[in-house]
């Protein structure tokens, strides 16, 4: 079986999920954030909302960088509402769910790097990269999200199983 084939059920399950938790973004809340350390609920869940699309940005380019000298910094998406989040994931799977599966598993192989101001952070195998930075960041963050709506009363959907929340 293909790289792609065997990622593609792992990455619809995930988006399916993180997608209920996206449905329930209180628009009231969005300047909320539990710790003076965390990001606000509005970033959150703009970050959740852009890692599809960061799926495709590695299996179709070499590298990004985030703050490429003489150029603009990368603009990273706040809700201003839960639509906007809601098209702004949608758009990203489904650009995902296209190019995945036509990836080769020798393009999978290739290295694909992360820069700041022309400085590497990171450089790994794209399939590595679709694993930690795509797939494992959304579950990551969607569990952050998770403890956001529990601590401002939102109900929190099942994940892997019911939530305390959605019952038995």
């Amino acid at each position: 079986m293909a790289i792609g084939d065997a990622l593609l059920p792992e990455f619809n399950q995930e988006a399916g999920t993180t997608r209920k938790f996206l449905e329930r973004l209180p628009e009231d809340k969005l300047d909320f954030k539990p710790h003076e350390k965390s990001m606000v609920l509005g970033r959150l869940a703009g970050h959740i909302a852009e890692m599809p699309g960061w799926g495709t940005t590695t299996l179709e380019t070499e590298q990004l960088d985030f703050a490429p000298v003489g150029a603009p910094p990368f603009q990273p998406l706040f809700a201003t509402s839960r639509e906007q989040v809601l098209q702004e994931f949608d758009n990203g799977v489904a650009a995902f769910r296209a190019v995945l599966p036509k990836t080769s598993d020798e393009d999978f192989m290739k290295p694909w790097s992360l820069l700041s101001g022309g400085k590497v952070l990171f450089a790994m195998p794209r399939v590595a990269v679709i694993r930690s930075m795509v797939l494992n960041h959304i579950v990551h963050h969607r569990a952050q999200l998770g403890v956001y709506y529990r601590l401002t009363g939102v109900p929190v959907p099942p994940t892997y199983g019911p939530s305390a929340d959605e019952g038995r």
